[in-house]
């Protein structure tokens, strides 16, 4: 189990709060917006200073207000949990500071932002993008198993022009997240000085861990708007085994260096076949969150990439059995936990194409999602709005949510007809070889995978929502 400061025992959120909800409302008006940042802001300096003094149900009460409107039962559980972390973390002495510093940037970053999304809207009648992804490298310092990215050199990666422009146009319509992803982020210096350059956005960053040293940790520290979340497949067999031997003492390493600069960190893991009950397991979680890990990351492995391999791909029961096994080991862990596939009721469905984010690419191809490798509009030589606003990002999000049922969220491995549908309407092309098979030779597998998992995740859904009558 873990011990330590970081292993506080936590109340289950379930029993701290019951709130009716409605489905989440739009903001009126800026002027609304404002204020509320402002009650907001008050609200959070009372209970940074009073955190480590107050009860789980007294924290959780304090941000009552902001449950309201958190719509189905799922996202006021989870936002419950995630006050609840963030409590732990103020009362930690290793990350009392840099947590309230985030909690202090994420309120201060809201209100800067306002009058961009605000003109946003009056300009488009849209909403702009909650978040950017972004790849600006593709390039590694490992060579896993399966893995490409050693087919791509510095001349592949996105010309720091580029990569500040985009930067750029994101922070004006009111983006104050990027989470960037690669090939490996630390490999590249136009990536450690697009963080430095931009310390008003936050930045969460996908890496191996492998390049942070001690320097490179004090660095980040000073940064103080970077959290790694660091790439492991199990423990050390499983770890070393794709990345190479010694890789998971490096990472721990990284882990050990970021806990020592108090720089808040996690970890993320691909889900195969192979390691799907392991990295749901609690063993593993312990592991990881008394290495001081305070958020973990599941992805479900998708058939992407050049050489697909759809062995690999949890099965419809074991993806079910995950989201069962992380929906109540989130509610007593002393880690926050969050699976961009099964947690789709907690985002009202898909995100992708534009209705929260979008991904560019290294070579500046404008990706509905990160696991969706097409693209219709290049950054190079389209605005970000342009590219957003576009036919393919349109029609996606025109069918948005794909099902009734927000446990099939996927447009790729739930619904995969909507990803061919969309792809012909956008007039889109594969952003590299092999990112076709997807929507051509692999199609009746997927079709045949969303047909099973529909089948045993149907009925669990209809059972926690009677309201919803499931269509597929």
């Amino acid at each position: 189990m873990a011990t330590g400061p970081l292993a506080q025992p936590r109340t289950r959120a379930r029993r701290l709060l019951s709130l009716g909800g409605r489905p989440e409302a739009l903001v009126k008006s800026l002027a609304q917006s404002t204020v509320i940042t402002g009650a907001i802001r008050t609200a959070v300096e009372g209970a940074i200073r009073a955190a480590p003094h107050m009860s789980d149900r007294a924290f959780v009460a304090t941000f009552s207000g902001m449950m309201k409107n958190a719509g189905k039962a799922e996202s006021r559980e989870f936002i419950t949990e995630v006050l609840l972390e963030t409590k732990r973390l103020l009362s930690s002495p290793e990350y009392k500071q840099s947590t309230a510093r985030l909690v202090r940037r994420i309120v201060r970053q809201h209100r800067g932002s306002l009058a961009g999304r605000a003109a946003f809207i009056k300009r488009y009648g849209v909403r702009p993008l909650s978040f950017l992804v972004i790849s600006p490298s593709m390039r590694c310092n490992l060579r896993c198993y399966g893995c490409y990215a050693g087919e791509y050199t510095r001349a592949d990666d996105m010309p720091w022009e580029t990569l500040s422009r985009v930067v750029g146009e994101a922070r004006d319509m009111g983006i104050v997240f990027i989470v960037v992803s690669g090939g490996e982020p630390f490999f590249s210096e136009n990536v450690l000085r697009m963080w430095e350059e931009n310390p008003d956005i936050s930045f969460l960053v996908y890496t191996n861990g492998t390049l942070i040293d001690a320097p490179m940790a004090r660095r980040l520290a000073k940064m103080g708007n970077v959290y790694p979340s660091i790439s492991v497949e199990g423990f050390a067999a499983e770890t070393d085994a794709r990345r190479g031997a010694g890789t998971h003492d490096r990472i721990l390493a990284a882990m050990a260096n970021l806990r020592r600069e108090g720089v808040l960190f996690g970890f993320s893991a691909t889900v195969v076949q192979s390691n799907n009950d392991l990295v749901s397991s609690p063993e593993f979680i312990d592991y990881y969150a008394d290495k001081g890990c305070f958020l973990g990351w599941y992805f479900n492995y998708i058939p992407i990439g050049r050489t697909p391999d759809l062995s690999l791909m949890p099965t419809p029961e074991q993806r079910l059995a995950r989201w069962q096994r992380l929906r109540e080991l989130r509610k007593t862990k002393p880690i926050l936990l969050a699976d961009f596939w099964c947690d789709g009721a907690l985002a009202g469905g898909c995100i992708a194409g534009g209705r929260s984010y979008l991904h560019i690419n290294c070579n500046g191809d404008a990706e509905p999602c990160v696991f969706a490798h097409f693209a219709a509009d290049n950054i190079k030589d389209k605005s970000l709005a342009q590219v957003m606003l576009s036919p393919l990002f349109t029609a996606i999000r025109a069918r948005q949510p794909y099902s009734s049922n927000l446990l099939r969220p996927c447009m790729i491995i739930d619904n995969p007809e909507v990803l061919r549908a969309v792809v012909a309407e956008g007039g889109a092309h594969p952003t590299h070889a092999g990112a076709e098979t997807i929507i051509g030779p692999l199609s009746a597998h997927l079709d045949d995978y969303a047909g099973r998992y529909a089948r045993l995740a149907d009925p669990v859904w209809a059972k926690e929502h009677p309201e919803t009558e499931v269509k597929r």
